[in-house]
């Protein structure tokens, strides 16, 4: 036995320590057998450090089952509530329930003790995240707070205090909230909590600055908290503030360091928290849409929507990047739909505008920008609105001003986003609207100062990498470099034909239409860029290719016994290439030519007149006819060209 009891000794010291990794080491030299429930709890926690959830949940039940068997109803009811806790980290929820049912049963028999306290905390923890009940929550910390403070469990009344300041502010109690967070926070910094303790107040409180748009503040506690993270030697749950950390460095502007930090952090804490791990992933989505790598970013949304996350309003923005302005519309409307809590809903406002804007819907677009306006008043940090609320109010209101037609409105209010956030420190979101400011600046006719503020602009994306925001940029600059004829094509009421034809039928039919397609976009020297729904993206050197490339499809597909109808459009202007690979493009030029396939009849080729003015062609055109697209001021000059 004496042989036992010294490392047993060695590894409570090392755990009363937190020297994690010793007293692991420690411990896994004595079978578990020959450890008593307290020692099992430690070497749980102990194990949960060093990154194996696994044996942590595993040496738990062992500790929950000794406890149990000796009648020790609070051991055995603190073991239930870490194991409930575990379980939600995993998103299994059910699991969770039922430990937590169990530690309710047990302590419901016990006198009030500090585990009761624990019980409240995760009560109001469970409202104020799961349940949305913000009076409830704030009811639950409180008794949790009063019981920590009669038993004397610190750790637990700095949690309840934290966690109830985030409370407040959600209620739009900002003021009281934040003051509550610092005292908690104060407490985190001075070494008085555990560790698991000391890093959730972090995560808190960052996540609360962030919240109310207090980036400032949310970057000095961020330091902080990874100068602790990398006093632990630990691997898992520190990886949560290191996605507070890829966040920051976002906004800062150091986009490839903060993807990798943030890659980093999720396979850190993959098997601790599926939550959080799917918000880290949903960051590395975002940073990458702002690098223009629209697959990889679109490949992080999906993972960050496996563990259970929205991809939105990402994943919106996304599609209208890619052009795809119905697809942005649809997603941005059902997230808000969704999305009931105001500062959740602050988050997807401003996307809102942007695609409402590009969908030719400036209604809605004025709507988002109330509300959004709505929201920041009722959210004021000392009675002052925080500068990156108010440098997003203005950055949206300037959006429609500008869209409108108000130049001298948007560049007032443009300004006043730039200054806004310069003064928040946020580069990427300063160089957004210097290139509005410089459009706005255009349109009263002040070319220097467009020009100023767009070579600026153009400074940033470029150091940023913001590879389609710099083409932008030099688009109104003028030093586009990629000019060619665009080709976009569609089937007519394919879903029509699919209730129509059946499964089987339809997919015979839209083979054959891909291969005709193909074969003609390729023999006319063209590149198929990808596939658009039920039709083709295609791009060639030249018009005169571009239009014979469409004649060929469509008496192709006239030639069949059975065919669909198909719509072509054609635009020659300039784009750039977007996604990893420089496959695919964007710019004025792609959406031009997609809106004209869209104004396109069935079994019709419309071209812009422009396009096709000075090309030699034996095919007769018809009278042009103007149409005016979502997204563009004047309208523009169409032909029809008769390919029979």
């Amino acid at each position: 036995m004496a042989q036992v009891l010294e490392p047993i000794r060695t590894a409570r010291d090392a755990a009363g320590r937190y020297a994690w990794r010793e007293a692991y080491e420690s411990y896994s030299g004595i079978e578990a057998g020959e450890l008593p429930p307290e020692d099992l709890e430690r070497f749980a926690e102990a194990a949960w450090w060093r990154g194996k959830p696994d044996q942590a949940i595993d040496l738990r039940e062992r500790a929950y089952r000794g406890f149990t068997a000796g009648g020790d109803g609070r051991g055995a009811a603190r073991v239930a509530l870490a194991l409930a806790d575990d379980h939600v980290g995993r998103g299994s929820f059910a699991v969770a329930q039922g430990w937590f049912a169990n530690a309710e049963r047990l302590l419901a028999a016990e006198p009030e003790s500090a585990e009761h306290g624990v019980l409240s905390l995760m009560r109001g923890v469970t409202a104020l995240f799961s349940g949305g009940d913000l009076a409830g929550a704030i009811s639950e910390f409180e008794r949790a707070g009063e019981l920590a403070t009669q038993f004397g469990d610190r750790d637990t009344q700095v949690m309840a205090l934290s966690l109830k300041g985030r409370a407040q502010i959600k209620s739009g109690d900002v003021d009281a909230g934040l003051a509550l967070l610092d005292e908690g926070t104060a407490a985190a910094v001075c070494g008085e909590l555990r560790p698991l303790s000391t890093g959730l107040v972090y995560c808190i409180t960052i996540s609360s600055c962030q919240d109310v748009g207090d980036y400032r503040r949310a970057a000095e506690w961020t330091e902080v908290a990874n100068r602790w993270c990398d006093r632990l030697d630990v691997t898992g749950f520190p990886g949560t503030c290191r996605i507070h950390r890829a966040e920051i460095m976002r906004l800062r502007g150091d986009w490839p360091e903060a993807e990798q930090q943030a890659i980093a952090a999720c396979e850190e804490i993959s098997d601790f928290d599926r939550r959080v791990t799917a918000g880290g992933y949903y960051e590395i989505g975002e940073i990458r849409r702002r690098l223009g790598d629209f697959a990889a970013a679109e490949e992080a949304y999906a993972t960050a929507n496996e563990l259970g996350r929205t991809t939105q309003p990402g994943m919106a923005l996304l599609r209208l990047a890619q052009g795809k302005v119905d697809a942005a519309v649809a997603g941005i409307a059902r997230n808000l739909e969704e999305v009931r809590e105001p500062l959740s809903r602050f988050r997807s406002l401003p996307p809102q505008v942007e695609i409402a804007i590009a969908a030719g819907d400036l209604d809605r677009a004025r709507a988002a920008a109330e509300e959004l306006d709505g929201i920041v008043e009722s959210y004021k940090v000392g009675n002052r609105r925080a500068p990156a609320f108010d440098a997003t109010v203005h950055y949206v209101l300037g959006q429609i001003e500008l869209a409108e037609g108000d130049a001298n409105g948007a560049a007032r209010l443009l300004k006043s986003a730039r200054d806004e956030w310069q003064e928040v420190g946020a580069p990427y979101e300063t160089a957004q609207a210097r290139m509005l400011l410089g459009l706005a600046y255009r349109r009263q006719g002040d070319e220097e100062a467009a020009t100023a503020e767009l070579e600026a602009a153009l400074a940033t994306f470029e150091r940023l990498g913001a590879m389609l925001d710099a083409e932008r940029a030099k688009e109104l600059l003028g030093r586009l470099q990629t000019r060619r004829t665009f080709v976009f094509t569609d089937i007519v009421d394919s879903t029509k034909l699919l209730e129509t034809l059946g499964n089987d039928k339809w997919k015979k039919l839209l083979a054959r239409h891909d291969e005709l397609l193909r074969e003609r976009i390729v023999g006319s020297g063209g590149e198929v860029v990808k596939r658009t729904g039920d039709g083709f993206f295609a791009a060639f050197d030249n018009p005169n290719a571009a239009v014979e490339a469409a004649v060929a499809i469509q008496r192709a597909l006239d030639a069949e016994v059975v065919a669909p109808d198909v719509r072509i459009g054609l635009h020659t202007g300039g784009a750039f290439h977007t996604g990893s690979d420089a496959s695919d493009y964007g710019g004025e030029g792609v959406h031009v030519a997609a809106r004209i396939g869209a104004a396109a009849r069935a079994a019709e080729i419309l071209a812009s007149r422009e396009t096709l003015e000075g090309v030699g062609t034996a095919f007769r055109l018809s009278e042009p006819r103007a149409e005016t697209f979502q997204g563009f001021e004047r309208p523009i000059d169409v032909v029809s060209v008769d390919w029979r």
